[in-house]
């Protein structure tokens, strides 16, 4: 039986990397998207404009306004001169945010008053837009710290923050593991849903299940390519993250991996169950891209799953990305034990056994 499997691994392994196009599709989408990703898919706000309505005429205003133009997440000032400019830059998208000072901002500045600054933000990039808005008024408080300072008057408290895990705040610390996450879960999707409908049309599946191989054997001489194209592109990603991108890899490689190899199965069980439902490959590609973008959306990765509704949580717990996105994380950048890694690694088990036990009542069924 070992050999039966080994041979169906090795035809396997040998129809992903007979010609060259094959080879360079399991290599050449990994370095773009490494080249990419850390950069593109941020969501750190950079190079906007601010557009601002300065209707005082004091010192004060003309400070803040300077250092505002220097905020990292503006590299454009648009001066207003009227309240119909400033609705026209926000209608027609060419500032993110605009900022209006009253023509007694100075005088209450310097009196000690309250100083109101009107802000309106593009609500069509409301996220955007409120990353920015946390710059501004972190650029405010520095400026009215700095004039309590130079006044004598110092404040009695001062909240000191720390960021764990990430002090600089270095976005590509977050992309560089989910990367990780994601690209395994495209290759093993398309390795093994694509596998079986290749097969199909080729007329060759039938010859499978009329041969010694059992629909088990059929199942694991499907799944161990997957699995070793995806560590293979795993290791890619995480040799980039520590050597091109400098992240310092701080827990237990034979955790992650073991890890990785239980994700694997369940994306197989996935891969292997749209694949015994179509008949070409055509629709399997579909299979998986109807798969894929709600599991990305719901893995959060874009966006926390604790801000989805209970309804859609509870929904979730069944998409394996969302809870390897977890573990890669804390393995690469936490250091997270086994006890920690154990409640996202067991429904990983719960969903592989379901899935490949679907996937193997399918083929069973071709058998009947």
């Amino acid at each position: 039986m070992p050999h039966r499997i080994a041979t169906l691994i090795i035809k396997e392994l040998q129809t992903l990397l007979r010609d060259r196009q094959g080879r360079m599709l399991l290599i050449v989408p990994v370095l773009l998207q490494l080249a990419v990703f850390p950069f593109a898919a941020t969501l750190e706000v950079k190079n906007n404009t601010l557009a601002v309505l300065n209707e005082d005429a004091g010192a004060e205003s003309f400070e803040l306004i300077q250092r505002l133009s220097q905020a990292r997440a503006f590299t454009r000032l648009v001066t207003l001169r009227s309240q119909a400019e400033l609705r026209r830059v926000i209608d027609e998208q060419e500032a993110l945010l605009a900022l209006r000072f009253a023509a007694d901002f100075s005088r209450n500045v310097t009196a000690g008053r309250p100083a109101a600054i009107q802000a309106v933000l593009d609500g069509r990039r409301s996220n955007s837009a409120q990353i920015a808005l946390g710059y501004v008024q972190q650029t405010l408080q520095g400026y009215l710290d700095d004039r309590r300072a130079a006044q004598g008057r110092f404040s009695t408290s001062k909240i000191l923050v720390r960021h764990w895990f990430n002090p600089n705040l270095d976005y590509v610390r977050h992309i560089i593991p989910c990367l990780v996450a994601i690209i395994t879960t495209v290759s093993t999707l398309i390795v093994s849903s694509l596998s079986v409908a290749r097969e199909k049309e080729q007329g060759t599946f039938d010859q499978l299940l009329v041969s010694p191989l059992t629909p088990g054997m059929i199942m694991v001489g499907k799944t161990v390519p997957a699995l070793l194209v995806a560590m293979f592109q795993a290791t890619i990603i995480l040799s980039a993250g520590v050597f091109v991108y400098g992240i310092p890899f701080q827990g237990s490689l034979l955790l992650l991996y073991g890890s990785m190899a239980f994700y694997i199965l369940a994306l197989v069980g996935f891969g292997l169950f749209i694949s015994s439902i179509c008949s070409t490959q055509q629709q399997a590609f579909l299979g998986v891209f109807s798969f894929m973008m709600p599991a990305v959306l719901l893995s959060g990765f874009p966006s926390p799953v604790e801000n989805m509704p209970a309804w859609l949580q509870c929904l979730d717990w069944f998409n394996p990305l969302r809870h390897f996105i977890v573990i890669v994380k804390g393995v690469f950048i936490k250091d997270i034990g086994p006890s920690i890694l154990w409640q996202s690694l067991w429904p990983l088990l719960v969903i592989a056994l379901l899935t490949l036990t679907a996937a193997d009542w399918m083929f069973r069924r071709r058998l009947e």
